[in-house]
């Protein structure tokens, strides 16, 4: 499909030939979105397979159970990858063929008007993925502590003028909430030196508060620990990044469980998309892929 109400997968074609689907098999798809790489799967796994997806976003999800409704062998369901444990054994699912992580923010959130993902869309600061959330963007920005709010940048961030932009929010929060992102943008463009920035320079500081708010990169390494205990021997697991906080985790987990055994790195270096690619979709651009197998004896 080529609506644009639908995110574009990234990185599709390589994702579907690492994991080396047979018909019939179950694969789990950890990050569903709209349907994308769901969509590639299913076919290759035909009408004998079986996918399981999993998003925290329910507007994303309500867009993959449309395009994909005329699989009768797809199971949607709203939950974060960190549950999967959870998810399969509701589903009495020992193993599975195949999994893929497609970590980060999709375009549906960044485009919408009113999830305030986006630096430059005017919107209300909340960028929960999940909206059953407790805390939003809005909490952090205007209630967390502002050694907090620099750990905050630093960590997730990596933004240099962390100390400054912390003690800049709070000096402007006690005039008044600083309740959207455009609000947010603008303060955080006062507060950097421009000539230290060649993207906007509320980027990192966007990028820090999405990861808190949804705890990405705990909720990443507990679901790469879970998902690896419900692969078959042959089966595969890809997982696509896109910054090199994720990145580095997939990395080190990947290198530890081909340590400690019975799995083996298929990509010695990321792979990342072709020039077409980021020509047609250019937010493909930061994405690295990395694929890891599980090496026992196959099972019937």
């Amino acid at each position: 499909m080529t609506d644009l109400k639908y995110h574009a997968p990234v990185m599709c074609r390589e994702v579907t030939e690492h994991l080396k689907l047979a018909k019939g098999a179950t694969v789990l798809d950890c990050t569903v979105g709209t349907g994308g790489h769901a969509e590639a799967l299913l076919k290759e796994i035909g009408s004998g397979g079986r996918l399981i997806g999993l998003d925290q976003d329910e507007e994303a999800l309500a867009l993959a159970r449309d395009r994909l409704k005329i699989y009768s062998n797809c199971i949607l369901i709203q939950a974060n990858f960190r549950d999967i444990d959870a998810v399969l054994d509701k589903l009495k699912i020992k193993r599975v063929d195949g999994v893929v992580f497609d970590l980060g923010v999709s375009s549906l959130q960044l485009d919408s008007a009113t999830r305030g993902f986006s630096i430059r869309i005017d919107a209300p600061l909340d960028m929960r993925m999940d909206k059953r959330l407790k805390a939003s963007a809005f909490d952090l920005v205007n209630f967390f502590p502002q050694e907090g709010l620099s750990d905050i940048l630093r960590k997730y961030g990596q933004e240099r003028w962390c100390n400054r932009i912390a003690r800049g929010i709070v000096r402007e929060r006690k005039k008044s909430k600083i309740m959207t992102t455009r609000e947010l943008a603008e303060l955080v463009r006062r507060l950097v030196p421009r000539r230290y920035s060649r993207i906007h320079p509320a980027t990192r500081t966007f990028q820090a508060l999405r990861i808190a708010v949804n705890d990405e990169l705990g909720a990443l390494r507990e679901g790469l620990n879970k998902c690896i205990n419900y692969l078959k021997g042959g089966a595969r697991l890809c997982v696509i990044s896109f910054h090199s906080l994720e990145d580095g985790i997939v990395k080190r987990q990947f290198r530890k469980f081909a340590e400690e055994g019975n799995f083996r790195i298929i990509t010695k270096k990321p792979l990342t998309p072709s020039r077409r690619e980021i020509e047609v979709n250019p937010r493909a651009r930061s994405a690295k892929l990395r694929v890891l197998e599980k090496t026992e004896k196959k099972e019937r």
